[in-house]
């Protein structure tokens, strides 16, 4: 039985096998073209051992097929516990998350404080408490989006914050007292959207309230920000302006970071207006 004697040393070879390697050895020296099923079966009369030889040949590469699927699993489930972990790739800040980070940093150095207040307030602290009642001309320049909720009998409509000044309103509610030192930096919603306007922005202003704060600590604070964020060259201006909550009250202008203040398509005069104060 020339074709079973082969197929039980094939199986205990295979049964003995350690490594893909010495796998595709065996497939080659049992099952190749040159290999020893077939040198046997040319040998026999294969009419009669047809039938003998291909049954032997499916037993091998069962066996083959079988060992090899024992070996991978083997060697996937083994491990070293004591190896270090692969850590994930880390992401990037979004942009925004990046300013937002360094605008606290450079404000935080002039001993200012980072507070969160709403975005989604009454109408009394976005409005009413910052000199605009309810029939003032000037609350129509904000376009604000209003909130489909029962009003507060003394605070009013729930309204979406169309400015950070809220927060002034709030901080000082909540302190009560000199000194304040505060940067409220934050989401705004207006009901426009145009080429140079969204409806959702990020918004931030500081206030400082002591003894002997003037005009000059402001322009001071512009000045020191302006060369932080932008560039050690650049350049600030206040210009008289109005508005409700502030008195006095200013325009804020930055030289143009792209002409270096020389004037050009962008800024048409060398400065680019930023902000306001008071």
């Amino acid at each position: 039985m020339p074709l079973l004697n082969l197929k039980n040393q094939a199986l205990a070879l295979i049964s003995q096998t350690v490594s893909g390697q010495e796998l595709a050895q065996l497939r080659i020296a049992f099952l190749g073209r040159k290999g020893q099923l077939n040198q046997v079966f040319k040998k026999l009369d294969k009419v009669n051992y047809g039938r003998q030889f291909n049954e032997t040949k499916q037993a091998i590469e069962s066996a083959l097929t079988e060992r090899q699927t024992q070996l991978t699993g083997t060697t996937a489930e083994w491990f070293d516990l004591t190896a270090p972990g692969q850590l994930p790739p880390l992401g990037h800040l979004h942009p925004i998350s990046q300013a937002i980070a360094e605008i606290q940093r450079i404000f935080e150095h002039l001993g200012f404080t980072r507070v969160r207040y709403p975005e989604v307030d009454w109408d009394h602290y976005v409005f009413e408490a910052l000199n605009m009642p309810a029939d003032h001309p000037a609350r129509d320049e904000w376009e604000t989006i209003f909130i489909d909720a029962p009003a507060h009998p003394k605070l009013g409509q729930m309204v979406l914050t169309t400015h950070t000044s809220n927060g002034q309103v709030r901080e000082m509610e909540r302190v009560k007292k000199p000194p304040i030192r505060m940067l409220n930096l934050g989401k705004c919603y207006r009901r426009q959207q145009d080429p140079t306007h969204t409806i959702m922005f990020h918004q931030f202003e500081g206030l400082v309230v002591d003894k002997g704060i003037s005009i000059p600590h402001l322009k001071g604070t512009l000045d020191y920000f302006g060369r932080q964020w932008f560039g050690p060259k650049i350049k600030s201006r206040i210009r008289p302006f109005h508005f409700q909550f502030t008195e006095p009250s200013f325009e804020v202008d930055f030289t143009c970071t792209a002409c270096n203040g020389r004037g050009c398509r962008f800024c048409k005069s060398g400065w680019v207006e930023v902000g306001g104060a008071g």
